[in-house]
């Protein structure tokens, strides 16, 4: 008999690697419909692979880096009246520095849309939504949280990039019962009612930057063979000149 568990093993590098498994019991606190909630049995909702190399040297190479490459994977599903969704997070500050830690991804299938948000002094100041198909880049920028949304019918598998250096902040996205606005099956995107003054989204496109490395349909994993091209994430600081482009 195989274990359901073994059915989510993702081949990588040769190798065969167990997820974390993100359960819908694990968010409740940020679905907005909380009615269907109640009378919904607990279920699996997204898989993540994390700290993931295709070799020793490169895994050497990131560790050496301070940084973490990983893939989830959020199979197609609703929510109750909303598209299934990553549970929201922020990052923590950098200390001494006034920016928090970046992050990077790209979808390798399927669609996704990033809804980021801004908070200052526990007031959401900015909303950006960005939709990005196979091939794209998406930064999430300093000072900004995210959940990310599958918003079709198809398997969104993605990548990410990241420091090492620190650990995700969750319970302001528990504590508003989600973010700034949810994403509903019918496509409309409705404000969550527990934050006041939201302003409206901002619609941006991905972030593909050449002078980054990044380019539309070039998988980004072989950055670590130029660690200097992912310097951002761990020194955001330096390079304001990126998050006046973003």
């Amino acid at each position: 008999m195989v274990h359901p568990m073994d059915l989510r093993l993702l081949e990588f590098a040769g190798r065969q690697v167990k997820p974390d498994i993100r359960k819908l019991y694990d968010m409740r606190e940020v679905v907005y419909d909380q009615e269907w909630l109640q009378v919904t049995e607990d279920k699996d909702l997204y898989y993540m692979y994390r700290d993931l190399s295709y070799s020793n040297r490169d895994h050497n190479l990131i560790k050496e880096n301070g940084l973490r490459y990983d893939i989830t994977i959020i199979p197609p599903s609703i929510i109750g009246s909303e598209f299934v969704k990553t549970a929201g997070h922020y990052h923590p500050l950098i200390e001494g520095t006034n920016y928090t830690y970046p992050e990077i991804y790209e979808v390798l299938s399927g669609v996704a849309h990033y809804l980021l948000q801004k908070s200052e002094n526990s007031k959401i100041t900015d909303v950006i939504i960005v939709e990005a198909k196979e091939g794209d880049k998406v930064i999430v920028p300093p000072n900004y949280g995210h959940v990310t949304i599958n918003p079709s019918n198809k398997e969104l598998k993605m990548a990410n990039w990241v420091s090492d250096q620190f650990e995700s902040i969750y319970e302001p996205y528990r504590e508003y019962g989600g973010a700034a606005y949810f994403e509903l099956t019918d496509g409309s995107l409705i404000k969550n009612e527990n934050c006041e003054n939201l302003p409206g989204i901002r619609k941006l496109k991905p972030t593909n930057f050449s002078d980054l490395g990044l380019y539309k349909n070039k998988e980004m994993y072989k950055l670590i063979r130029d660690p200097d091209k992912l310097g951002y994430l761990n020194r955001p600081q330096d390079y304001d000149w990126l998050w006046e482009k973003i």
